[in-house]
């Protein structure tokens, strides 16, 4: 049970936040769905309930959206102690396309890093701030923050670039991250899907989505954003999961 859980969830609208959201609310947990103004956000929350479920738009690269959602937190839940970023975006463009003169476009890149990376990093830092104020547990702990990477973050793929190191990067926090807020009782672990049913794939042509899902090994399909939101209620509950970083992929290792 979560009933002890105040949660923070980032791209919580839809796909793996959204069915995180979920999850923890269905076992007891307070959460803040924060997406941006144009998401189905408010809408989710509502659902839920506002007893138990409240919505903030959000731009995860602004710190003034991020400071405005985690006081309401505070505000109406109370302390946090579970900050989970799930807010991302990507694009797919080759370096250089020698048949289509094409270089890789440079604002695209940078803003793929500036939501994934730059964002992520956004929120852990203030969700550090706010968790560094309660008061300890039994276990001298005091939260954690889940962040979520991605297999391509080790096997990026053909026009992946953009994405892979964006996601590469939070893995590579994960650690330091962790050591840095060790003495306060915080932790910080990063998961790194697979390929999972989202909206990103649920758009893709049914042929396609087969395609995808025969290349995992086992099980041979797409991942469930519940089996994501299952993860982090177990992290959550496992206060010796730390500084880690956990492939959550069916096997499957990307081809090029």
């Amino acid at each position: 049970m979560m009933k002890n859980v105040v949660a923070l969830v980032t791209g919580g609208a839809s796909g793996l936040g959204r069915a995180t959201v979920e999850r923890l609310v269905r076992e007891g947990a307070k959460v803040t769905l924060c997406d941006l103004p144009t998401s189905q956000g408010e809408a989710v929350a509502q659902g839920l309930g506002a007893a138990s479920c409240r919505f903030s738009p959000v731009d995860v690269t602004q710190e003034a959206d991020v400071q405005r959602a985690l006081a309401e937190t505070q505000e109406h839940f109370g302390p946090l102690n579970a900050a989970i970023s799930c807010a991302g975006i990507g694009v797919a463009f080759k370096t250089y396309s020698k048949t289509k003169k094409n270089v890789h476009a440079l604002d695209s890149f940078v803003k793929v890093q500036m939501v994934n990376t730059v964002g992520t990093f956004n929120v852990i830092r203030l969700s550090a701030a706010c968790m560094a104020e309660n008061e300890m547990d039994d276990d001298d702990q005091r939260g954690v923050l889940i962040n979520t990477a991605s297999v391509a973050a080790f096997d990026g793929q053909m026009g992946q670039a953009a994405y892979s190191a964006s996601k590469g990067a939070i893995v590579g926090m994960t650690l330091p991250v962790a050591r840095d807020l060790a003495d306060l009782g915080i932790r910080c672990v990063t998961i790194a899907p697979g390929l999972f049913d989202t909206p990103l794939l649920a758009s893709l042509p049914q042929k396609v989505r087969d395609y995808l899902a025969r290349t995992v090994p086992n099980p041979s399909r797409l991942g469930r954003p519940d089996e994501y939101a299952q993860l982090a209620q177990h992290i959550i509950s496992n206060k010796m999961l730390n500084g880690e970083v956990i492939r959550l992929d069916g096997a499957i290792r990307m081809q090029p």
